[in-house]
């Protein structure tokens, strides 16, 4: 049985170790962090994707777990309402579409669930190094030594180590789309009912959203600033929440209040904007999937999708092609125009969303069905 090795147990890589083995292959999914990753925001599964996870099963459960907006409110600089909305909320859309919202941390989990008797997990691990030899990958792990696999797939995000030691240098791939944004937990202090809030400073481009989650008894924050490309220690938790209170200072309303949950907010995100653009998703035997090989950033709404679809496309083509040179390549042929579709998303109304026209052509423009037999 060939073996592959995953980095990264978030939704591309959980997701493609669930395929890899009904088509055959015996997965190892290693992940830096000790345990599942906790915090983040609600995501997006549209079009396609929906499809993906019908497939695997987990389509009621998906949907059991899906938020529950009512609408939402945008508030000037200092609070003031200036419009609010029961049809659409600027995270998920239309309330009325058949298109699901759910927190990062719901949809890992209950992938998770049904890879975990099938699948190796190494937590707290990561990948050193990869050297390519003639019959597969031999891979150094930072704690559990060397080891040797068939193929490597990175799925470890838009930092991924993978791409890096496999294909050069990140900055050689990222496009910076220029803001930043912030991501981290609170006490519903503001007593929000399936409600989201959303605050614009119109001058500057400071701004963020509230929401609430787990039947309204938590708020997930997500502030956001503009800016050219910021240098700073991605290591410095404390600096970076430093430099978000800093470049929101200006904004009024619950502003403060805000700031001071993010001081202690026990999960932090912090990062630009960004995609990611390659030539090519594979190198020899090793390939990237998902955030990893083209990132299409919050912006596009699209980040998730594209992990779900990508994921499933790989793990097919990889197990009805006898070479894995040939998987790579119709994997990479029927994912390119997707991909490029969903990134335009991001860049399409710089500052608002994409039109819905657009949105419902990129999410579904891809077939789940291989057209010609191996």
């Amino acid at each position: 049985m060939r073996n592959v090795l995953v980095s990264g147990a978030g939704v591309a890589g959980s997701v493609l170790a669930y395929w890899l083995t009904r088509n055959g292959f015996s997965v190892t999914v290693v992940e830096r962090s000790l345990d599942l990753r906790q915090g983040g925001q609600a995501v997006d599964v549209r079009g396609v994707a929906l499809e993906v996870m019908g497939r695997m099963g987990l389509g009621e459960q998906m949907r059991a777990a899906r938020t529950r907006m009512r609408g939402m409110s945008m508030l000037d600089s200092d609070g003031n309402e200036l419009f609010r909305s029961e049809e659409r909320t600027i995270s998920s859309g239309r309330l009325d579409s058949e298109d699901v919202e759910l927190l990062r941390e719901d949809l890992t989990a209950m992938v998770y669930e049904a890879t975990k008797h099938e699948v190796e997990y190494l937590f707290g691990d990561s990948i050193t190094a990869l050297y390519q030899e003639k019959h597969g990958v031999r891979v150094e792990f930072e704690r559990a030594g060397f080891r040797t696999f068939d193929f490597v797939v990175g799925a470890d995000g838009s930092h991924s180590a993978v791409r890096r030691l496999a294909f050069g240098p990140e900055h050689e791939f990222v496009r910076h789309l220029g803001q930043y944004l912030a991501i981290f937990p609170a006490a519903n202090f503001l007593e929000l009912d399936n409600w989201q809030m959303w605050i614009q400073d119109r001058a500057t481009g400071a701004g963020g959203g509230i929401y609430p989650v787990r039947d309204n008894t938590e708020l997930r924050v997500t502030l956001g600033f503009v800016s050219e490309p910021v240098d700073y220690d991605h290591r410095d938790i404390e600096g970076q929440k430093q430099m978000v209170a800093d470049r929101l200072a200006g904004l009024r309303w619950e502003m403060p209040k805000l700031l001071a949950a993010m001081t202690g907010a026990p999960n932090f995100y912090f990062d630009a904007m960004a995609q990611i653009h390659m030539e090519n998703w594979s190198t020899g035997r090793i390939a990237l999937v998902g955030d990893a090989g083209y990132c299409a950033s919050v912006l596009s709404g699209q980040g998730t999708s594209l992990a779900l679809v990508g994921a499933y496309i790989l793990a097919q083509e990889l197990g009805r092609n006898a070479s894995h040179t040939a998987a790579f390549a119709a994997y990479e042929q029927r994912m390119r125009p997707f991909v490029a579709l969903n990134q335009a998303l991001a860049t399409e109304n710089p500052g608002g969303p994409a039109s819905e026209e657009s949105i419902a052509h990129a999410k579904n423009s891809i077939s789940l069905d291989a057209l010609t037999e191996a």
